[in-house]
């Protein structure tokens, strides 16, 4: 067998970003006021993300039970929403512009492991959501994509690859499929 787990390194390929202590303080927060089901305020959610250096924007709403790995590698711009159960697991940078809207239970996933390589190490990248783009719920995003200026991607899709502005994606992969606006 090549695989090699046991030569993994977690510190080859991932800068956390931020100390062990800001790190754990930060998991508590996030237990008491993120993944929780209790609706806090999204006002309350945004001041403390941006405590905790997280570049957050005015008039964002941020839905219950919204797992965030580390808010110093996230930006949201203005009026931006995410929903209910979404998962941002941001081991490099994720950005969100305004107007946007990142649906009910997707994963916005910028970390991955390099499986050609026997110890699998990391091989991640930054996502970068532009303004007035709306990611439909259950959506898996990976390491490395941007998704467009206005563009949709449909419900249940797997996004691994840039797609373009103002369009409708969808599937597994997600392809363009239609333009947004009928101008």
């Amino acid at each position: 067998m090549k695989i090699r787990l046991d030569q993994f390194n977690p510190k080859e390929g991932l800068d956390r970003g931020g100390s062990l202590l800001v790190e754990m303080a930060w998991y508590f927060i996030k237990m008491a006021f993120f993944t929780t089901p209790f609706p806090w305020p999204s006002s309350l959610k945004c001041q403390i993300l941006r405590l905790f250096g997280a570049e957050i924007g005015h008039g964002v709403v941020i839905k219950p039970s919204v797992n965030i790995l580390f808010p110093w590698k996230l930006i949201v711009g203005d009026h931006s929403w995410i929903g209910e159960e979404s998962w941002i697991l941001n081991f490099e940078k994720i950005s969100i512009g305004s107007h946007a809207c990142v649906s009910q239970r997707a994963f916005l996933c910028a970390g991955n492991h390099d499986f050609r390589k026997p110890s699998m190490p990391y091989r991640n990248g930054p996502i970068t959501i532009y303004s007035g783009a709306w990611v439909g719920a259950q959506v898996f995003v990976g390491p490395g994509v941007e998704i467009g200026e206005e563009t949709v991607i449909t419900a249940g899709s797997v996004v691994l690859k840039n797609l373009p502005a103002a369009t409708i994606c969808g599937g597994n992969p997600a392809t363009p499929l239609r333009p947004r606006w009928k101008d």
